[in-house]
């Protein structure tokens, strides 16, 4: 009877690591180069776990066979991962130039609320009475993962205030001249949530002045890095 319960524990046990998932590592660089990206952002589509690569372009992540994972990095073509097996992997991104739009983590149209979408993140990410708990690494990347979201955040509520839309009917910009100028006079959050549509179109004209002043081959982000 004592041998059953054991085994059925250890079934138990293995099921709900199964659940789970196991950890994948890895590291995510640019493609052709030895430059290593951080803030790579990785979702497995399948459990919505979520992981972002550290200053070394390291990740690891709680995934499962045959799931998919997707890293996704502003600048970058987004690259997709089917789990076969646990190996650790090297991943390369394609530059894909100037990005005016965040990380996809969820619809754009929908209003993104990642405390609600994410909510074992915000947990893990609360300072807790262990000192083992407090500074190990899983609360540490819960609390980078906490930071990103907050800034996504931002980032989105700049979109649906300084659109294509709003510039594109105040300069006479299209296609990449126009993304080039969004990117490089993107405004704060607090100063576009504070602005009247008035403020902004003059903010736009401003810019627009200095713009038309630089060279050509200054009218755009400089490239990525790439030491």
């Amino acid at each position: 009877m004592k041998l059953r319960s054991i085994i059925t524990l250890a079934a138990l046990f293995v099921i709900a690591l199964s659940a789970k998932g196991q950890v994948l590592s890895g590291t995510v660089t640019e493609a052709g180069k030895n430059t290593r990206l951080e803030n790579v952002f990785i979702r497995d589509i399948g459990s919505k776990q979520v992981a972002l690569t550290d200053k070394s372009g390291e990740f690891d992540i709680r995934t499962s066979l045959n799931h998919t994972l997707i890293f996704s990095l502003p600048g970058y073509v987004s690259d997709t991962l089917f789990v076969v097996d646990l190996k650790t992997k090297h991943i390369e991104l394609k530059q894909a130039g100037i990005s005016l739009q965040a990380v996809n983590i969820a619809d754009s149209k929908a209003v993104f609320n990642p405390e609600a979408e994410y909510p074992e993140i915000y947990r893990k990410s609360k300072f807790a009475l262990s000192p083992s708990r407090m500074f190990g690494k899983e609360s540490r990347d819960a609390r980078r993962l906490k930071r990103y979201f907050k800034n996504e955040v931002e980032q989105r509520q700049i979109d649906a205030i300084f659109t294509r839309a709003l510039v594109s009917s105040v300069v006479p910009l299209k296609g990449k001249e126009l993304e080039n100028f969004m990117a490089m006079y993107r405004p704060t959050l607090a100063f576009a949530k504070n602005s009247s549509q008035q403020t902004l179109v003059v903010y736009i004209n401003d810019n627009y002045k200095k713009f038309k002043e630089l060279p050509p081959d200054k009218r755009s982000l400089p490239a990525l890095n790439s030491n």
